[in-house]
């Protein structure tokens, strides 16, 4: 599991824990992850692997995998977790930064699927979650790049979903809405007009997720997500764009 060192793959390695899965985290910061692996072994008595490492440098998945590898390890459940967003106008936004997204956020999802799925196959069993957000039904001004590599995680686990259905091989793409984690931080979104009912907790996710696994290929979590992504398909391109890019721009103070 990559990012699991907070948030949503944080509530995921509990809830997986819960199951008396074993698990492989995966991440750049080790000191949370090795205080997290210990209290989910002395919770729930799980075998859980630490594996630090920057995803976002080139070559990360291999190097990941190599180590799962060395240590005896097969890669059952593959969860593609680990991503960011930035926010701003696209042309005052640092380029290399946006490259940086772009390889976590698709490359090492893609690298680390293409890499696990051929051995699934072969076993014919495991499942592949890959992380998307309800971003991906819609362009997103102001958080263009976000939104749009969040759409390529849609459309690419959907048509992978398709390749394997008959391998046994389950594929899932989960698209959650606002989640109380460290995200809205580290993207600098005002999120405070956001309504209480509006949020999910990243355990709720976490559950909803692992509930699906097997039973749909695309999850959004949520009953005022599932409405609103309804909606968005009914809204012509155009007006849609200029109603995300009204919203963003107001809660970041831009226009």
């Amino acid at each position: 599991m990559t990012g699991a060192s907070a948030g949503i793959g944080e509530a995921l390695a509990r809830r997986l824990a819960r199951d008396k899965r074993s698990l492989v985290l995966v991440a750049r910061r080790a000191d949370r992850l090795e205080v997290l692996g210990r209290e989910l072994t002395a919770q729930h008595g799980v075998q859980v692997h630490v594996v630090a490492q920057d995803l976002a440098q080139t070559g990360a998945a291999e190097r990941v995998l190599a180590e799962v590898e060395r240590r005896g390890l097969t890669v059952d459940w593959l969860i593609n977790n680990a991503g960011f967003g930035t926010y701003g106008r696209f042309a005052e936004l640092p380029v290399a930064r946006e490259l940086e997204e772009i390889r976590l956020n698709v490359e090492t999802l893609v690298e680390f699927t293409g890499r696990c799925v051929p051995g699934m196959v072969a076993r014919r069993r495991g499942a592949i979650i890959n992380i998307a957000s309800v971003g991906a039904f819609a362009p997103s001004p102001y958080m263009a790049t976000y939104a749009a590599t969040k759409a390529f995680v849609l459309s690419f686990t959907e048509a992978l979903a398709y390749e394997v259905r008959d391998a046994g091989v389950h594929v899932l793409c989960v698209c959650p809405g606002f989640t109380r984690t460290e995200f809205q931080d580290h993207a600098h979104v005002d999120t405070s007009s956001v309504p209480s009912m509006a949020w999910m907790t990243a355990d709720e996710v976490a559950d909803e997720t692992v509930r699906a696994v097997g039973r749909k290929t695309v999850l959004v979590n949520g009953v005022m997500n599932s409405l609103t992504v309804g909606m968005t398909k009914l809204v012509p391109r155009g007006l849609l764009t200029r109603s995300v890019g009204a919203m963003m721009g107001a809660r970041g103070g831009l226009k």
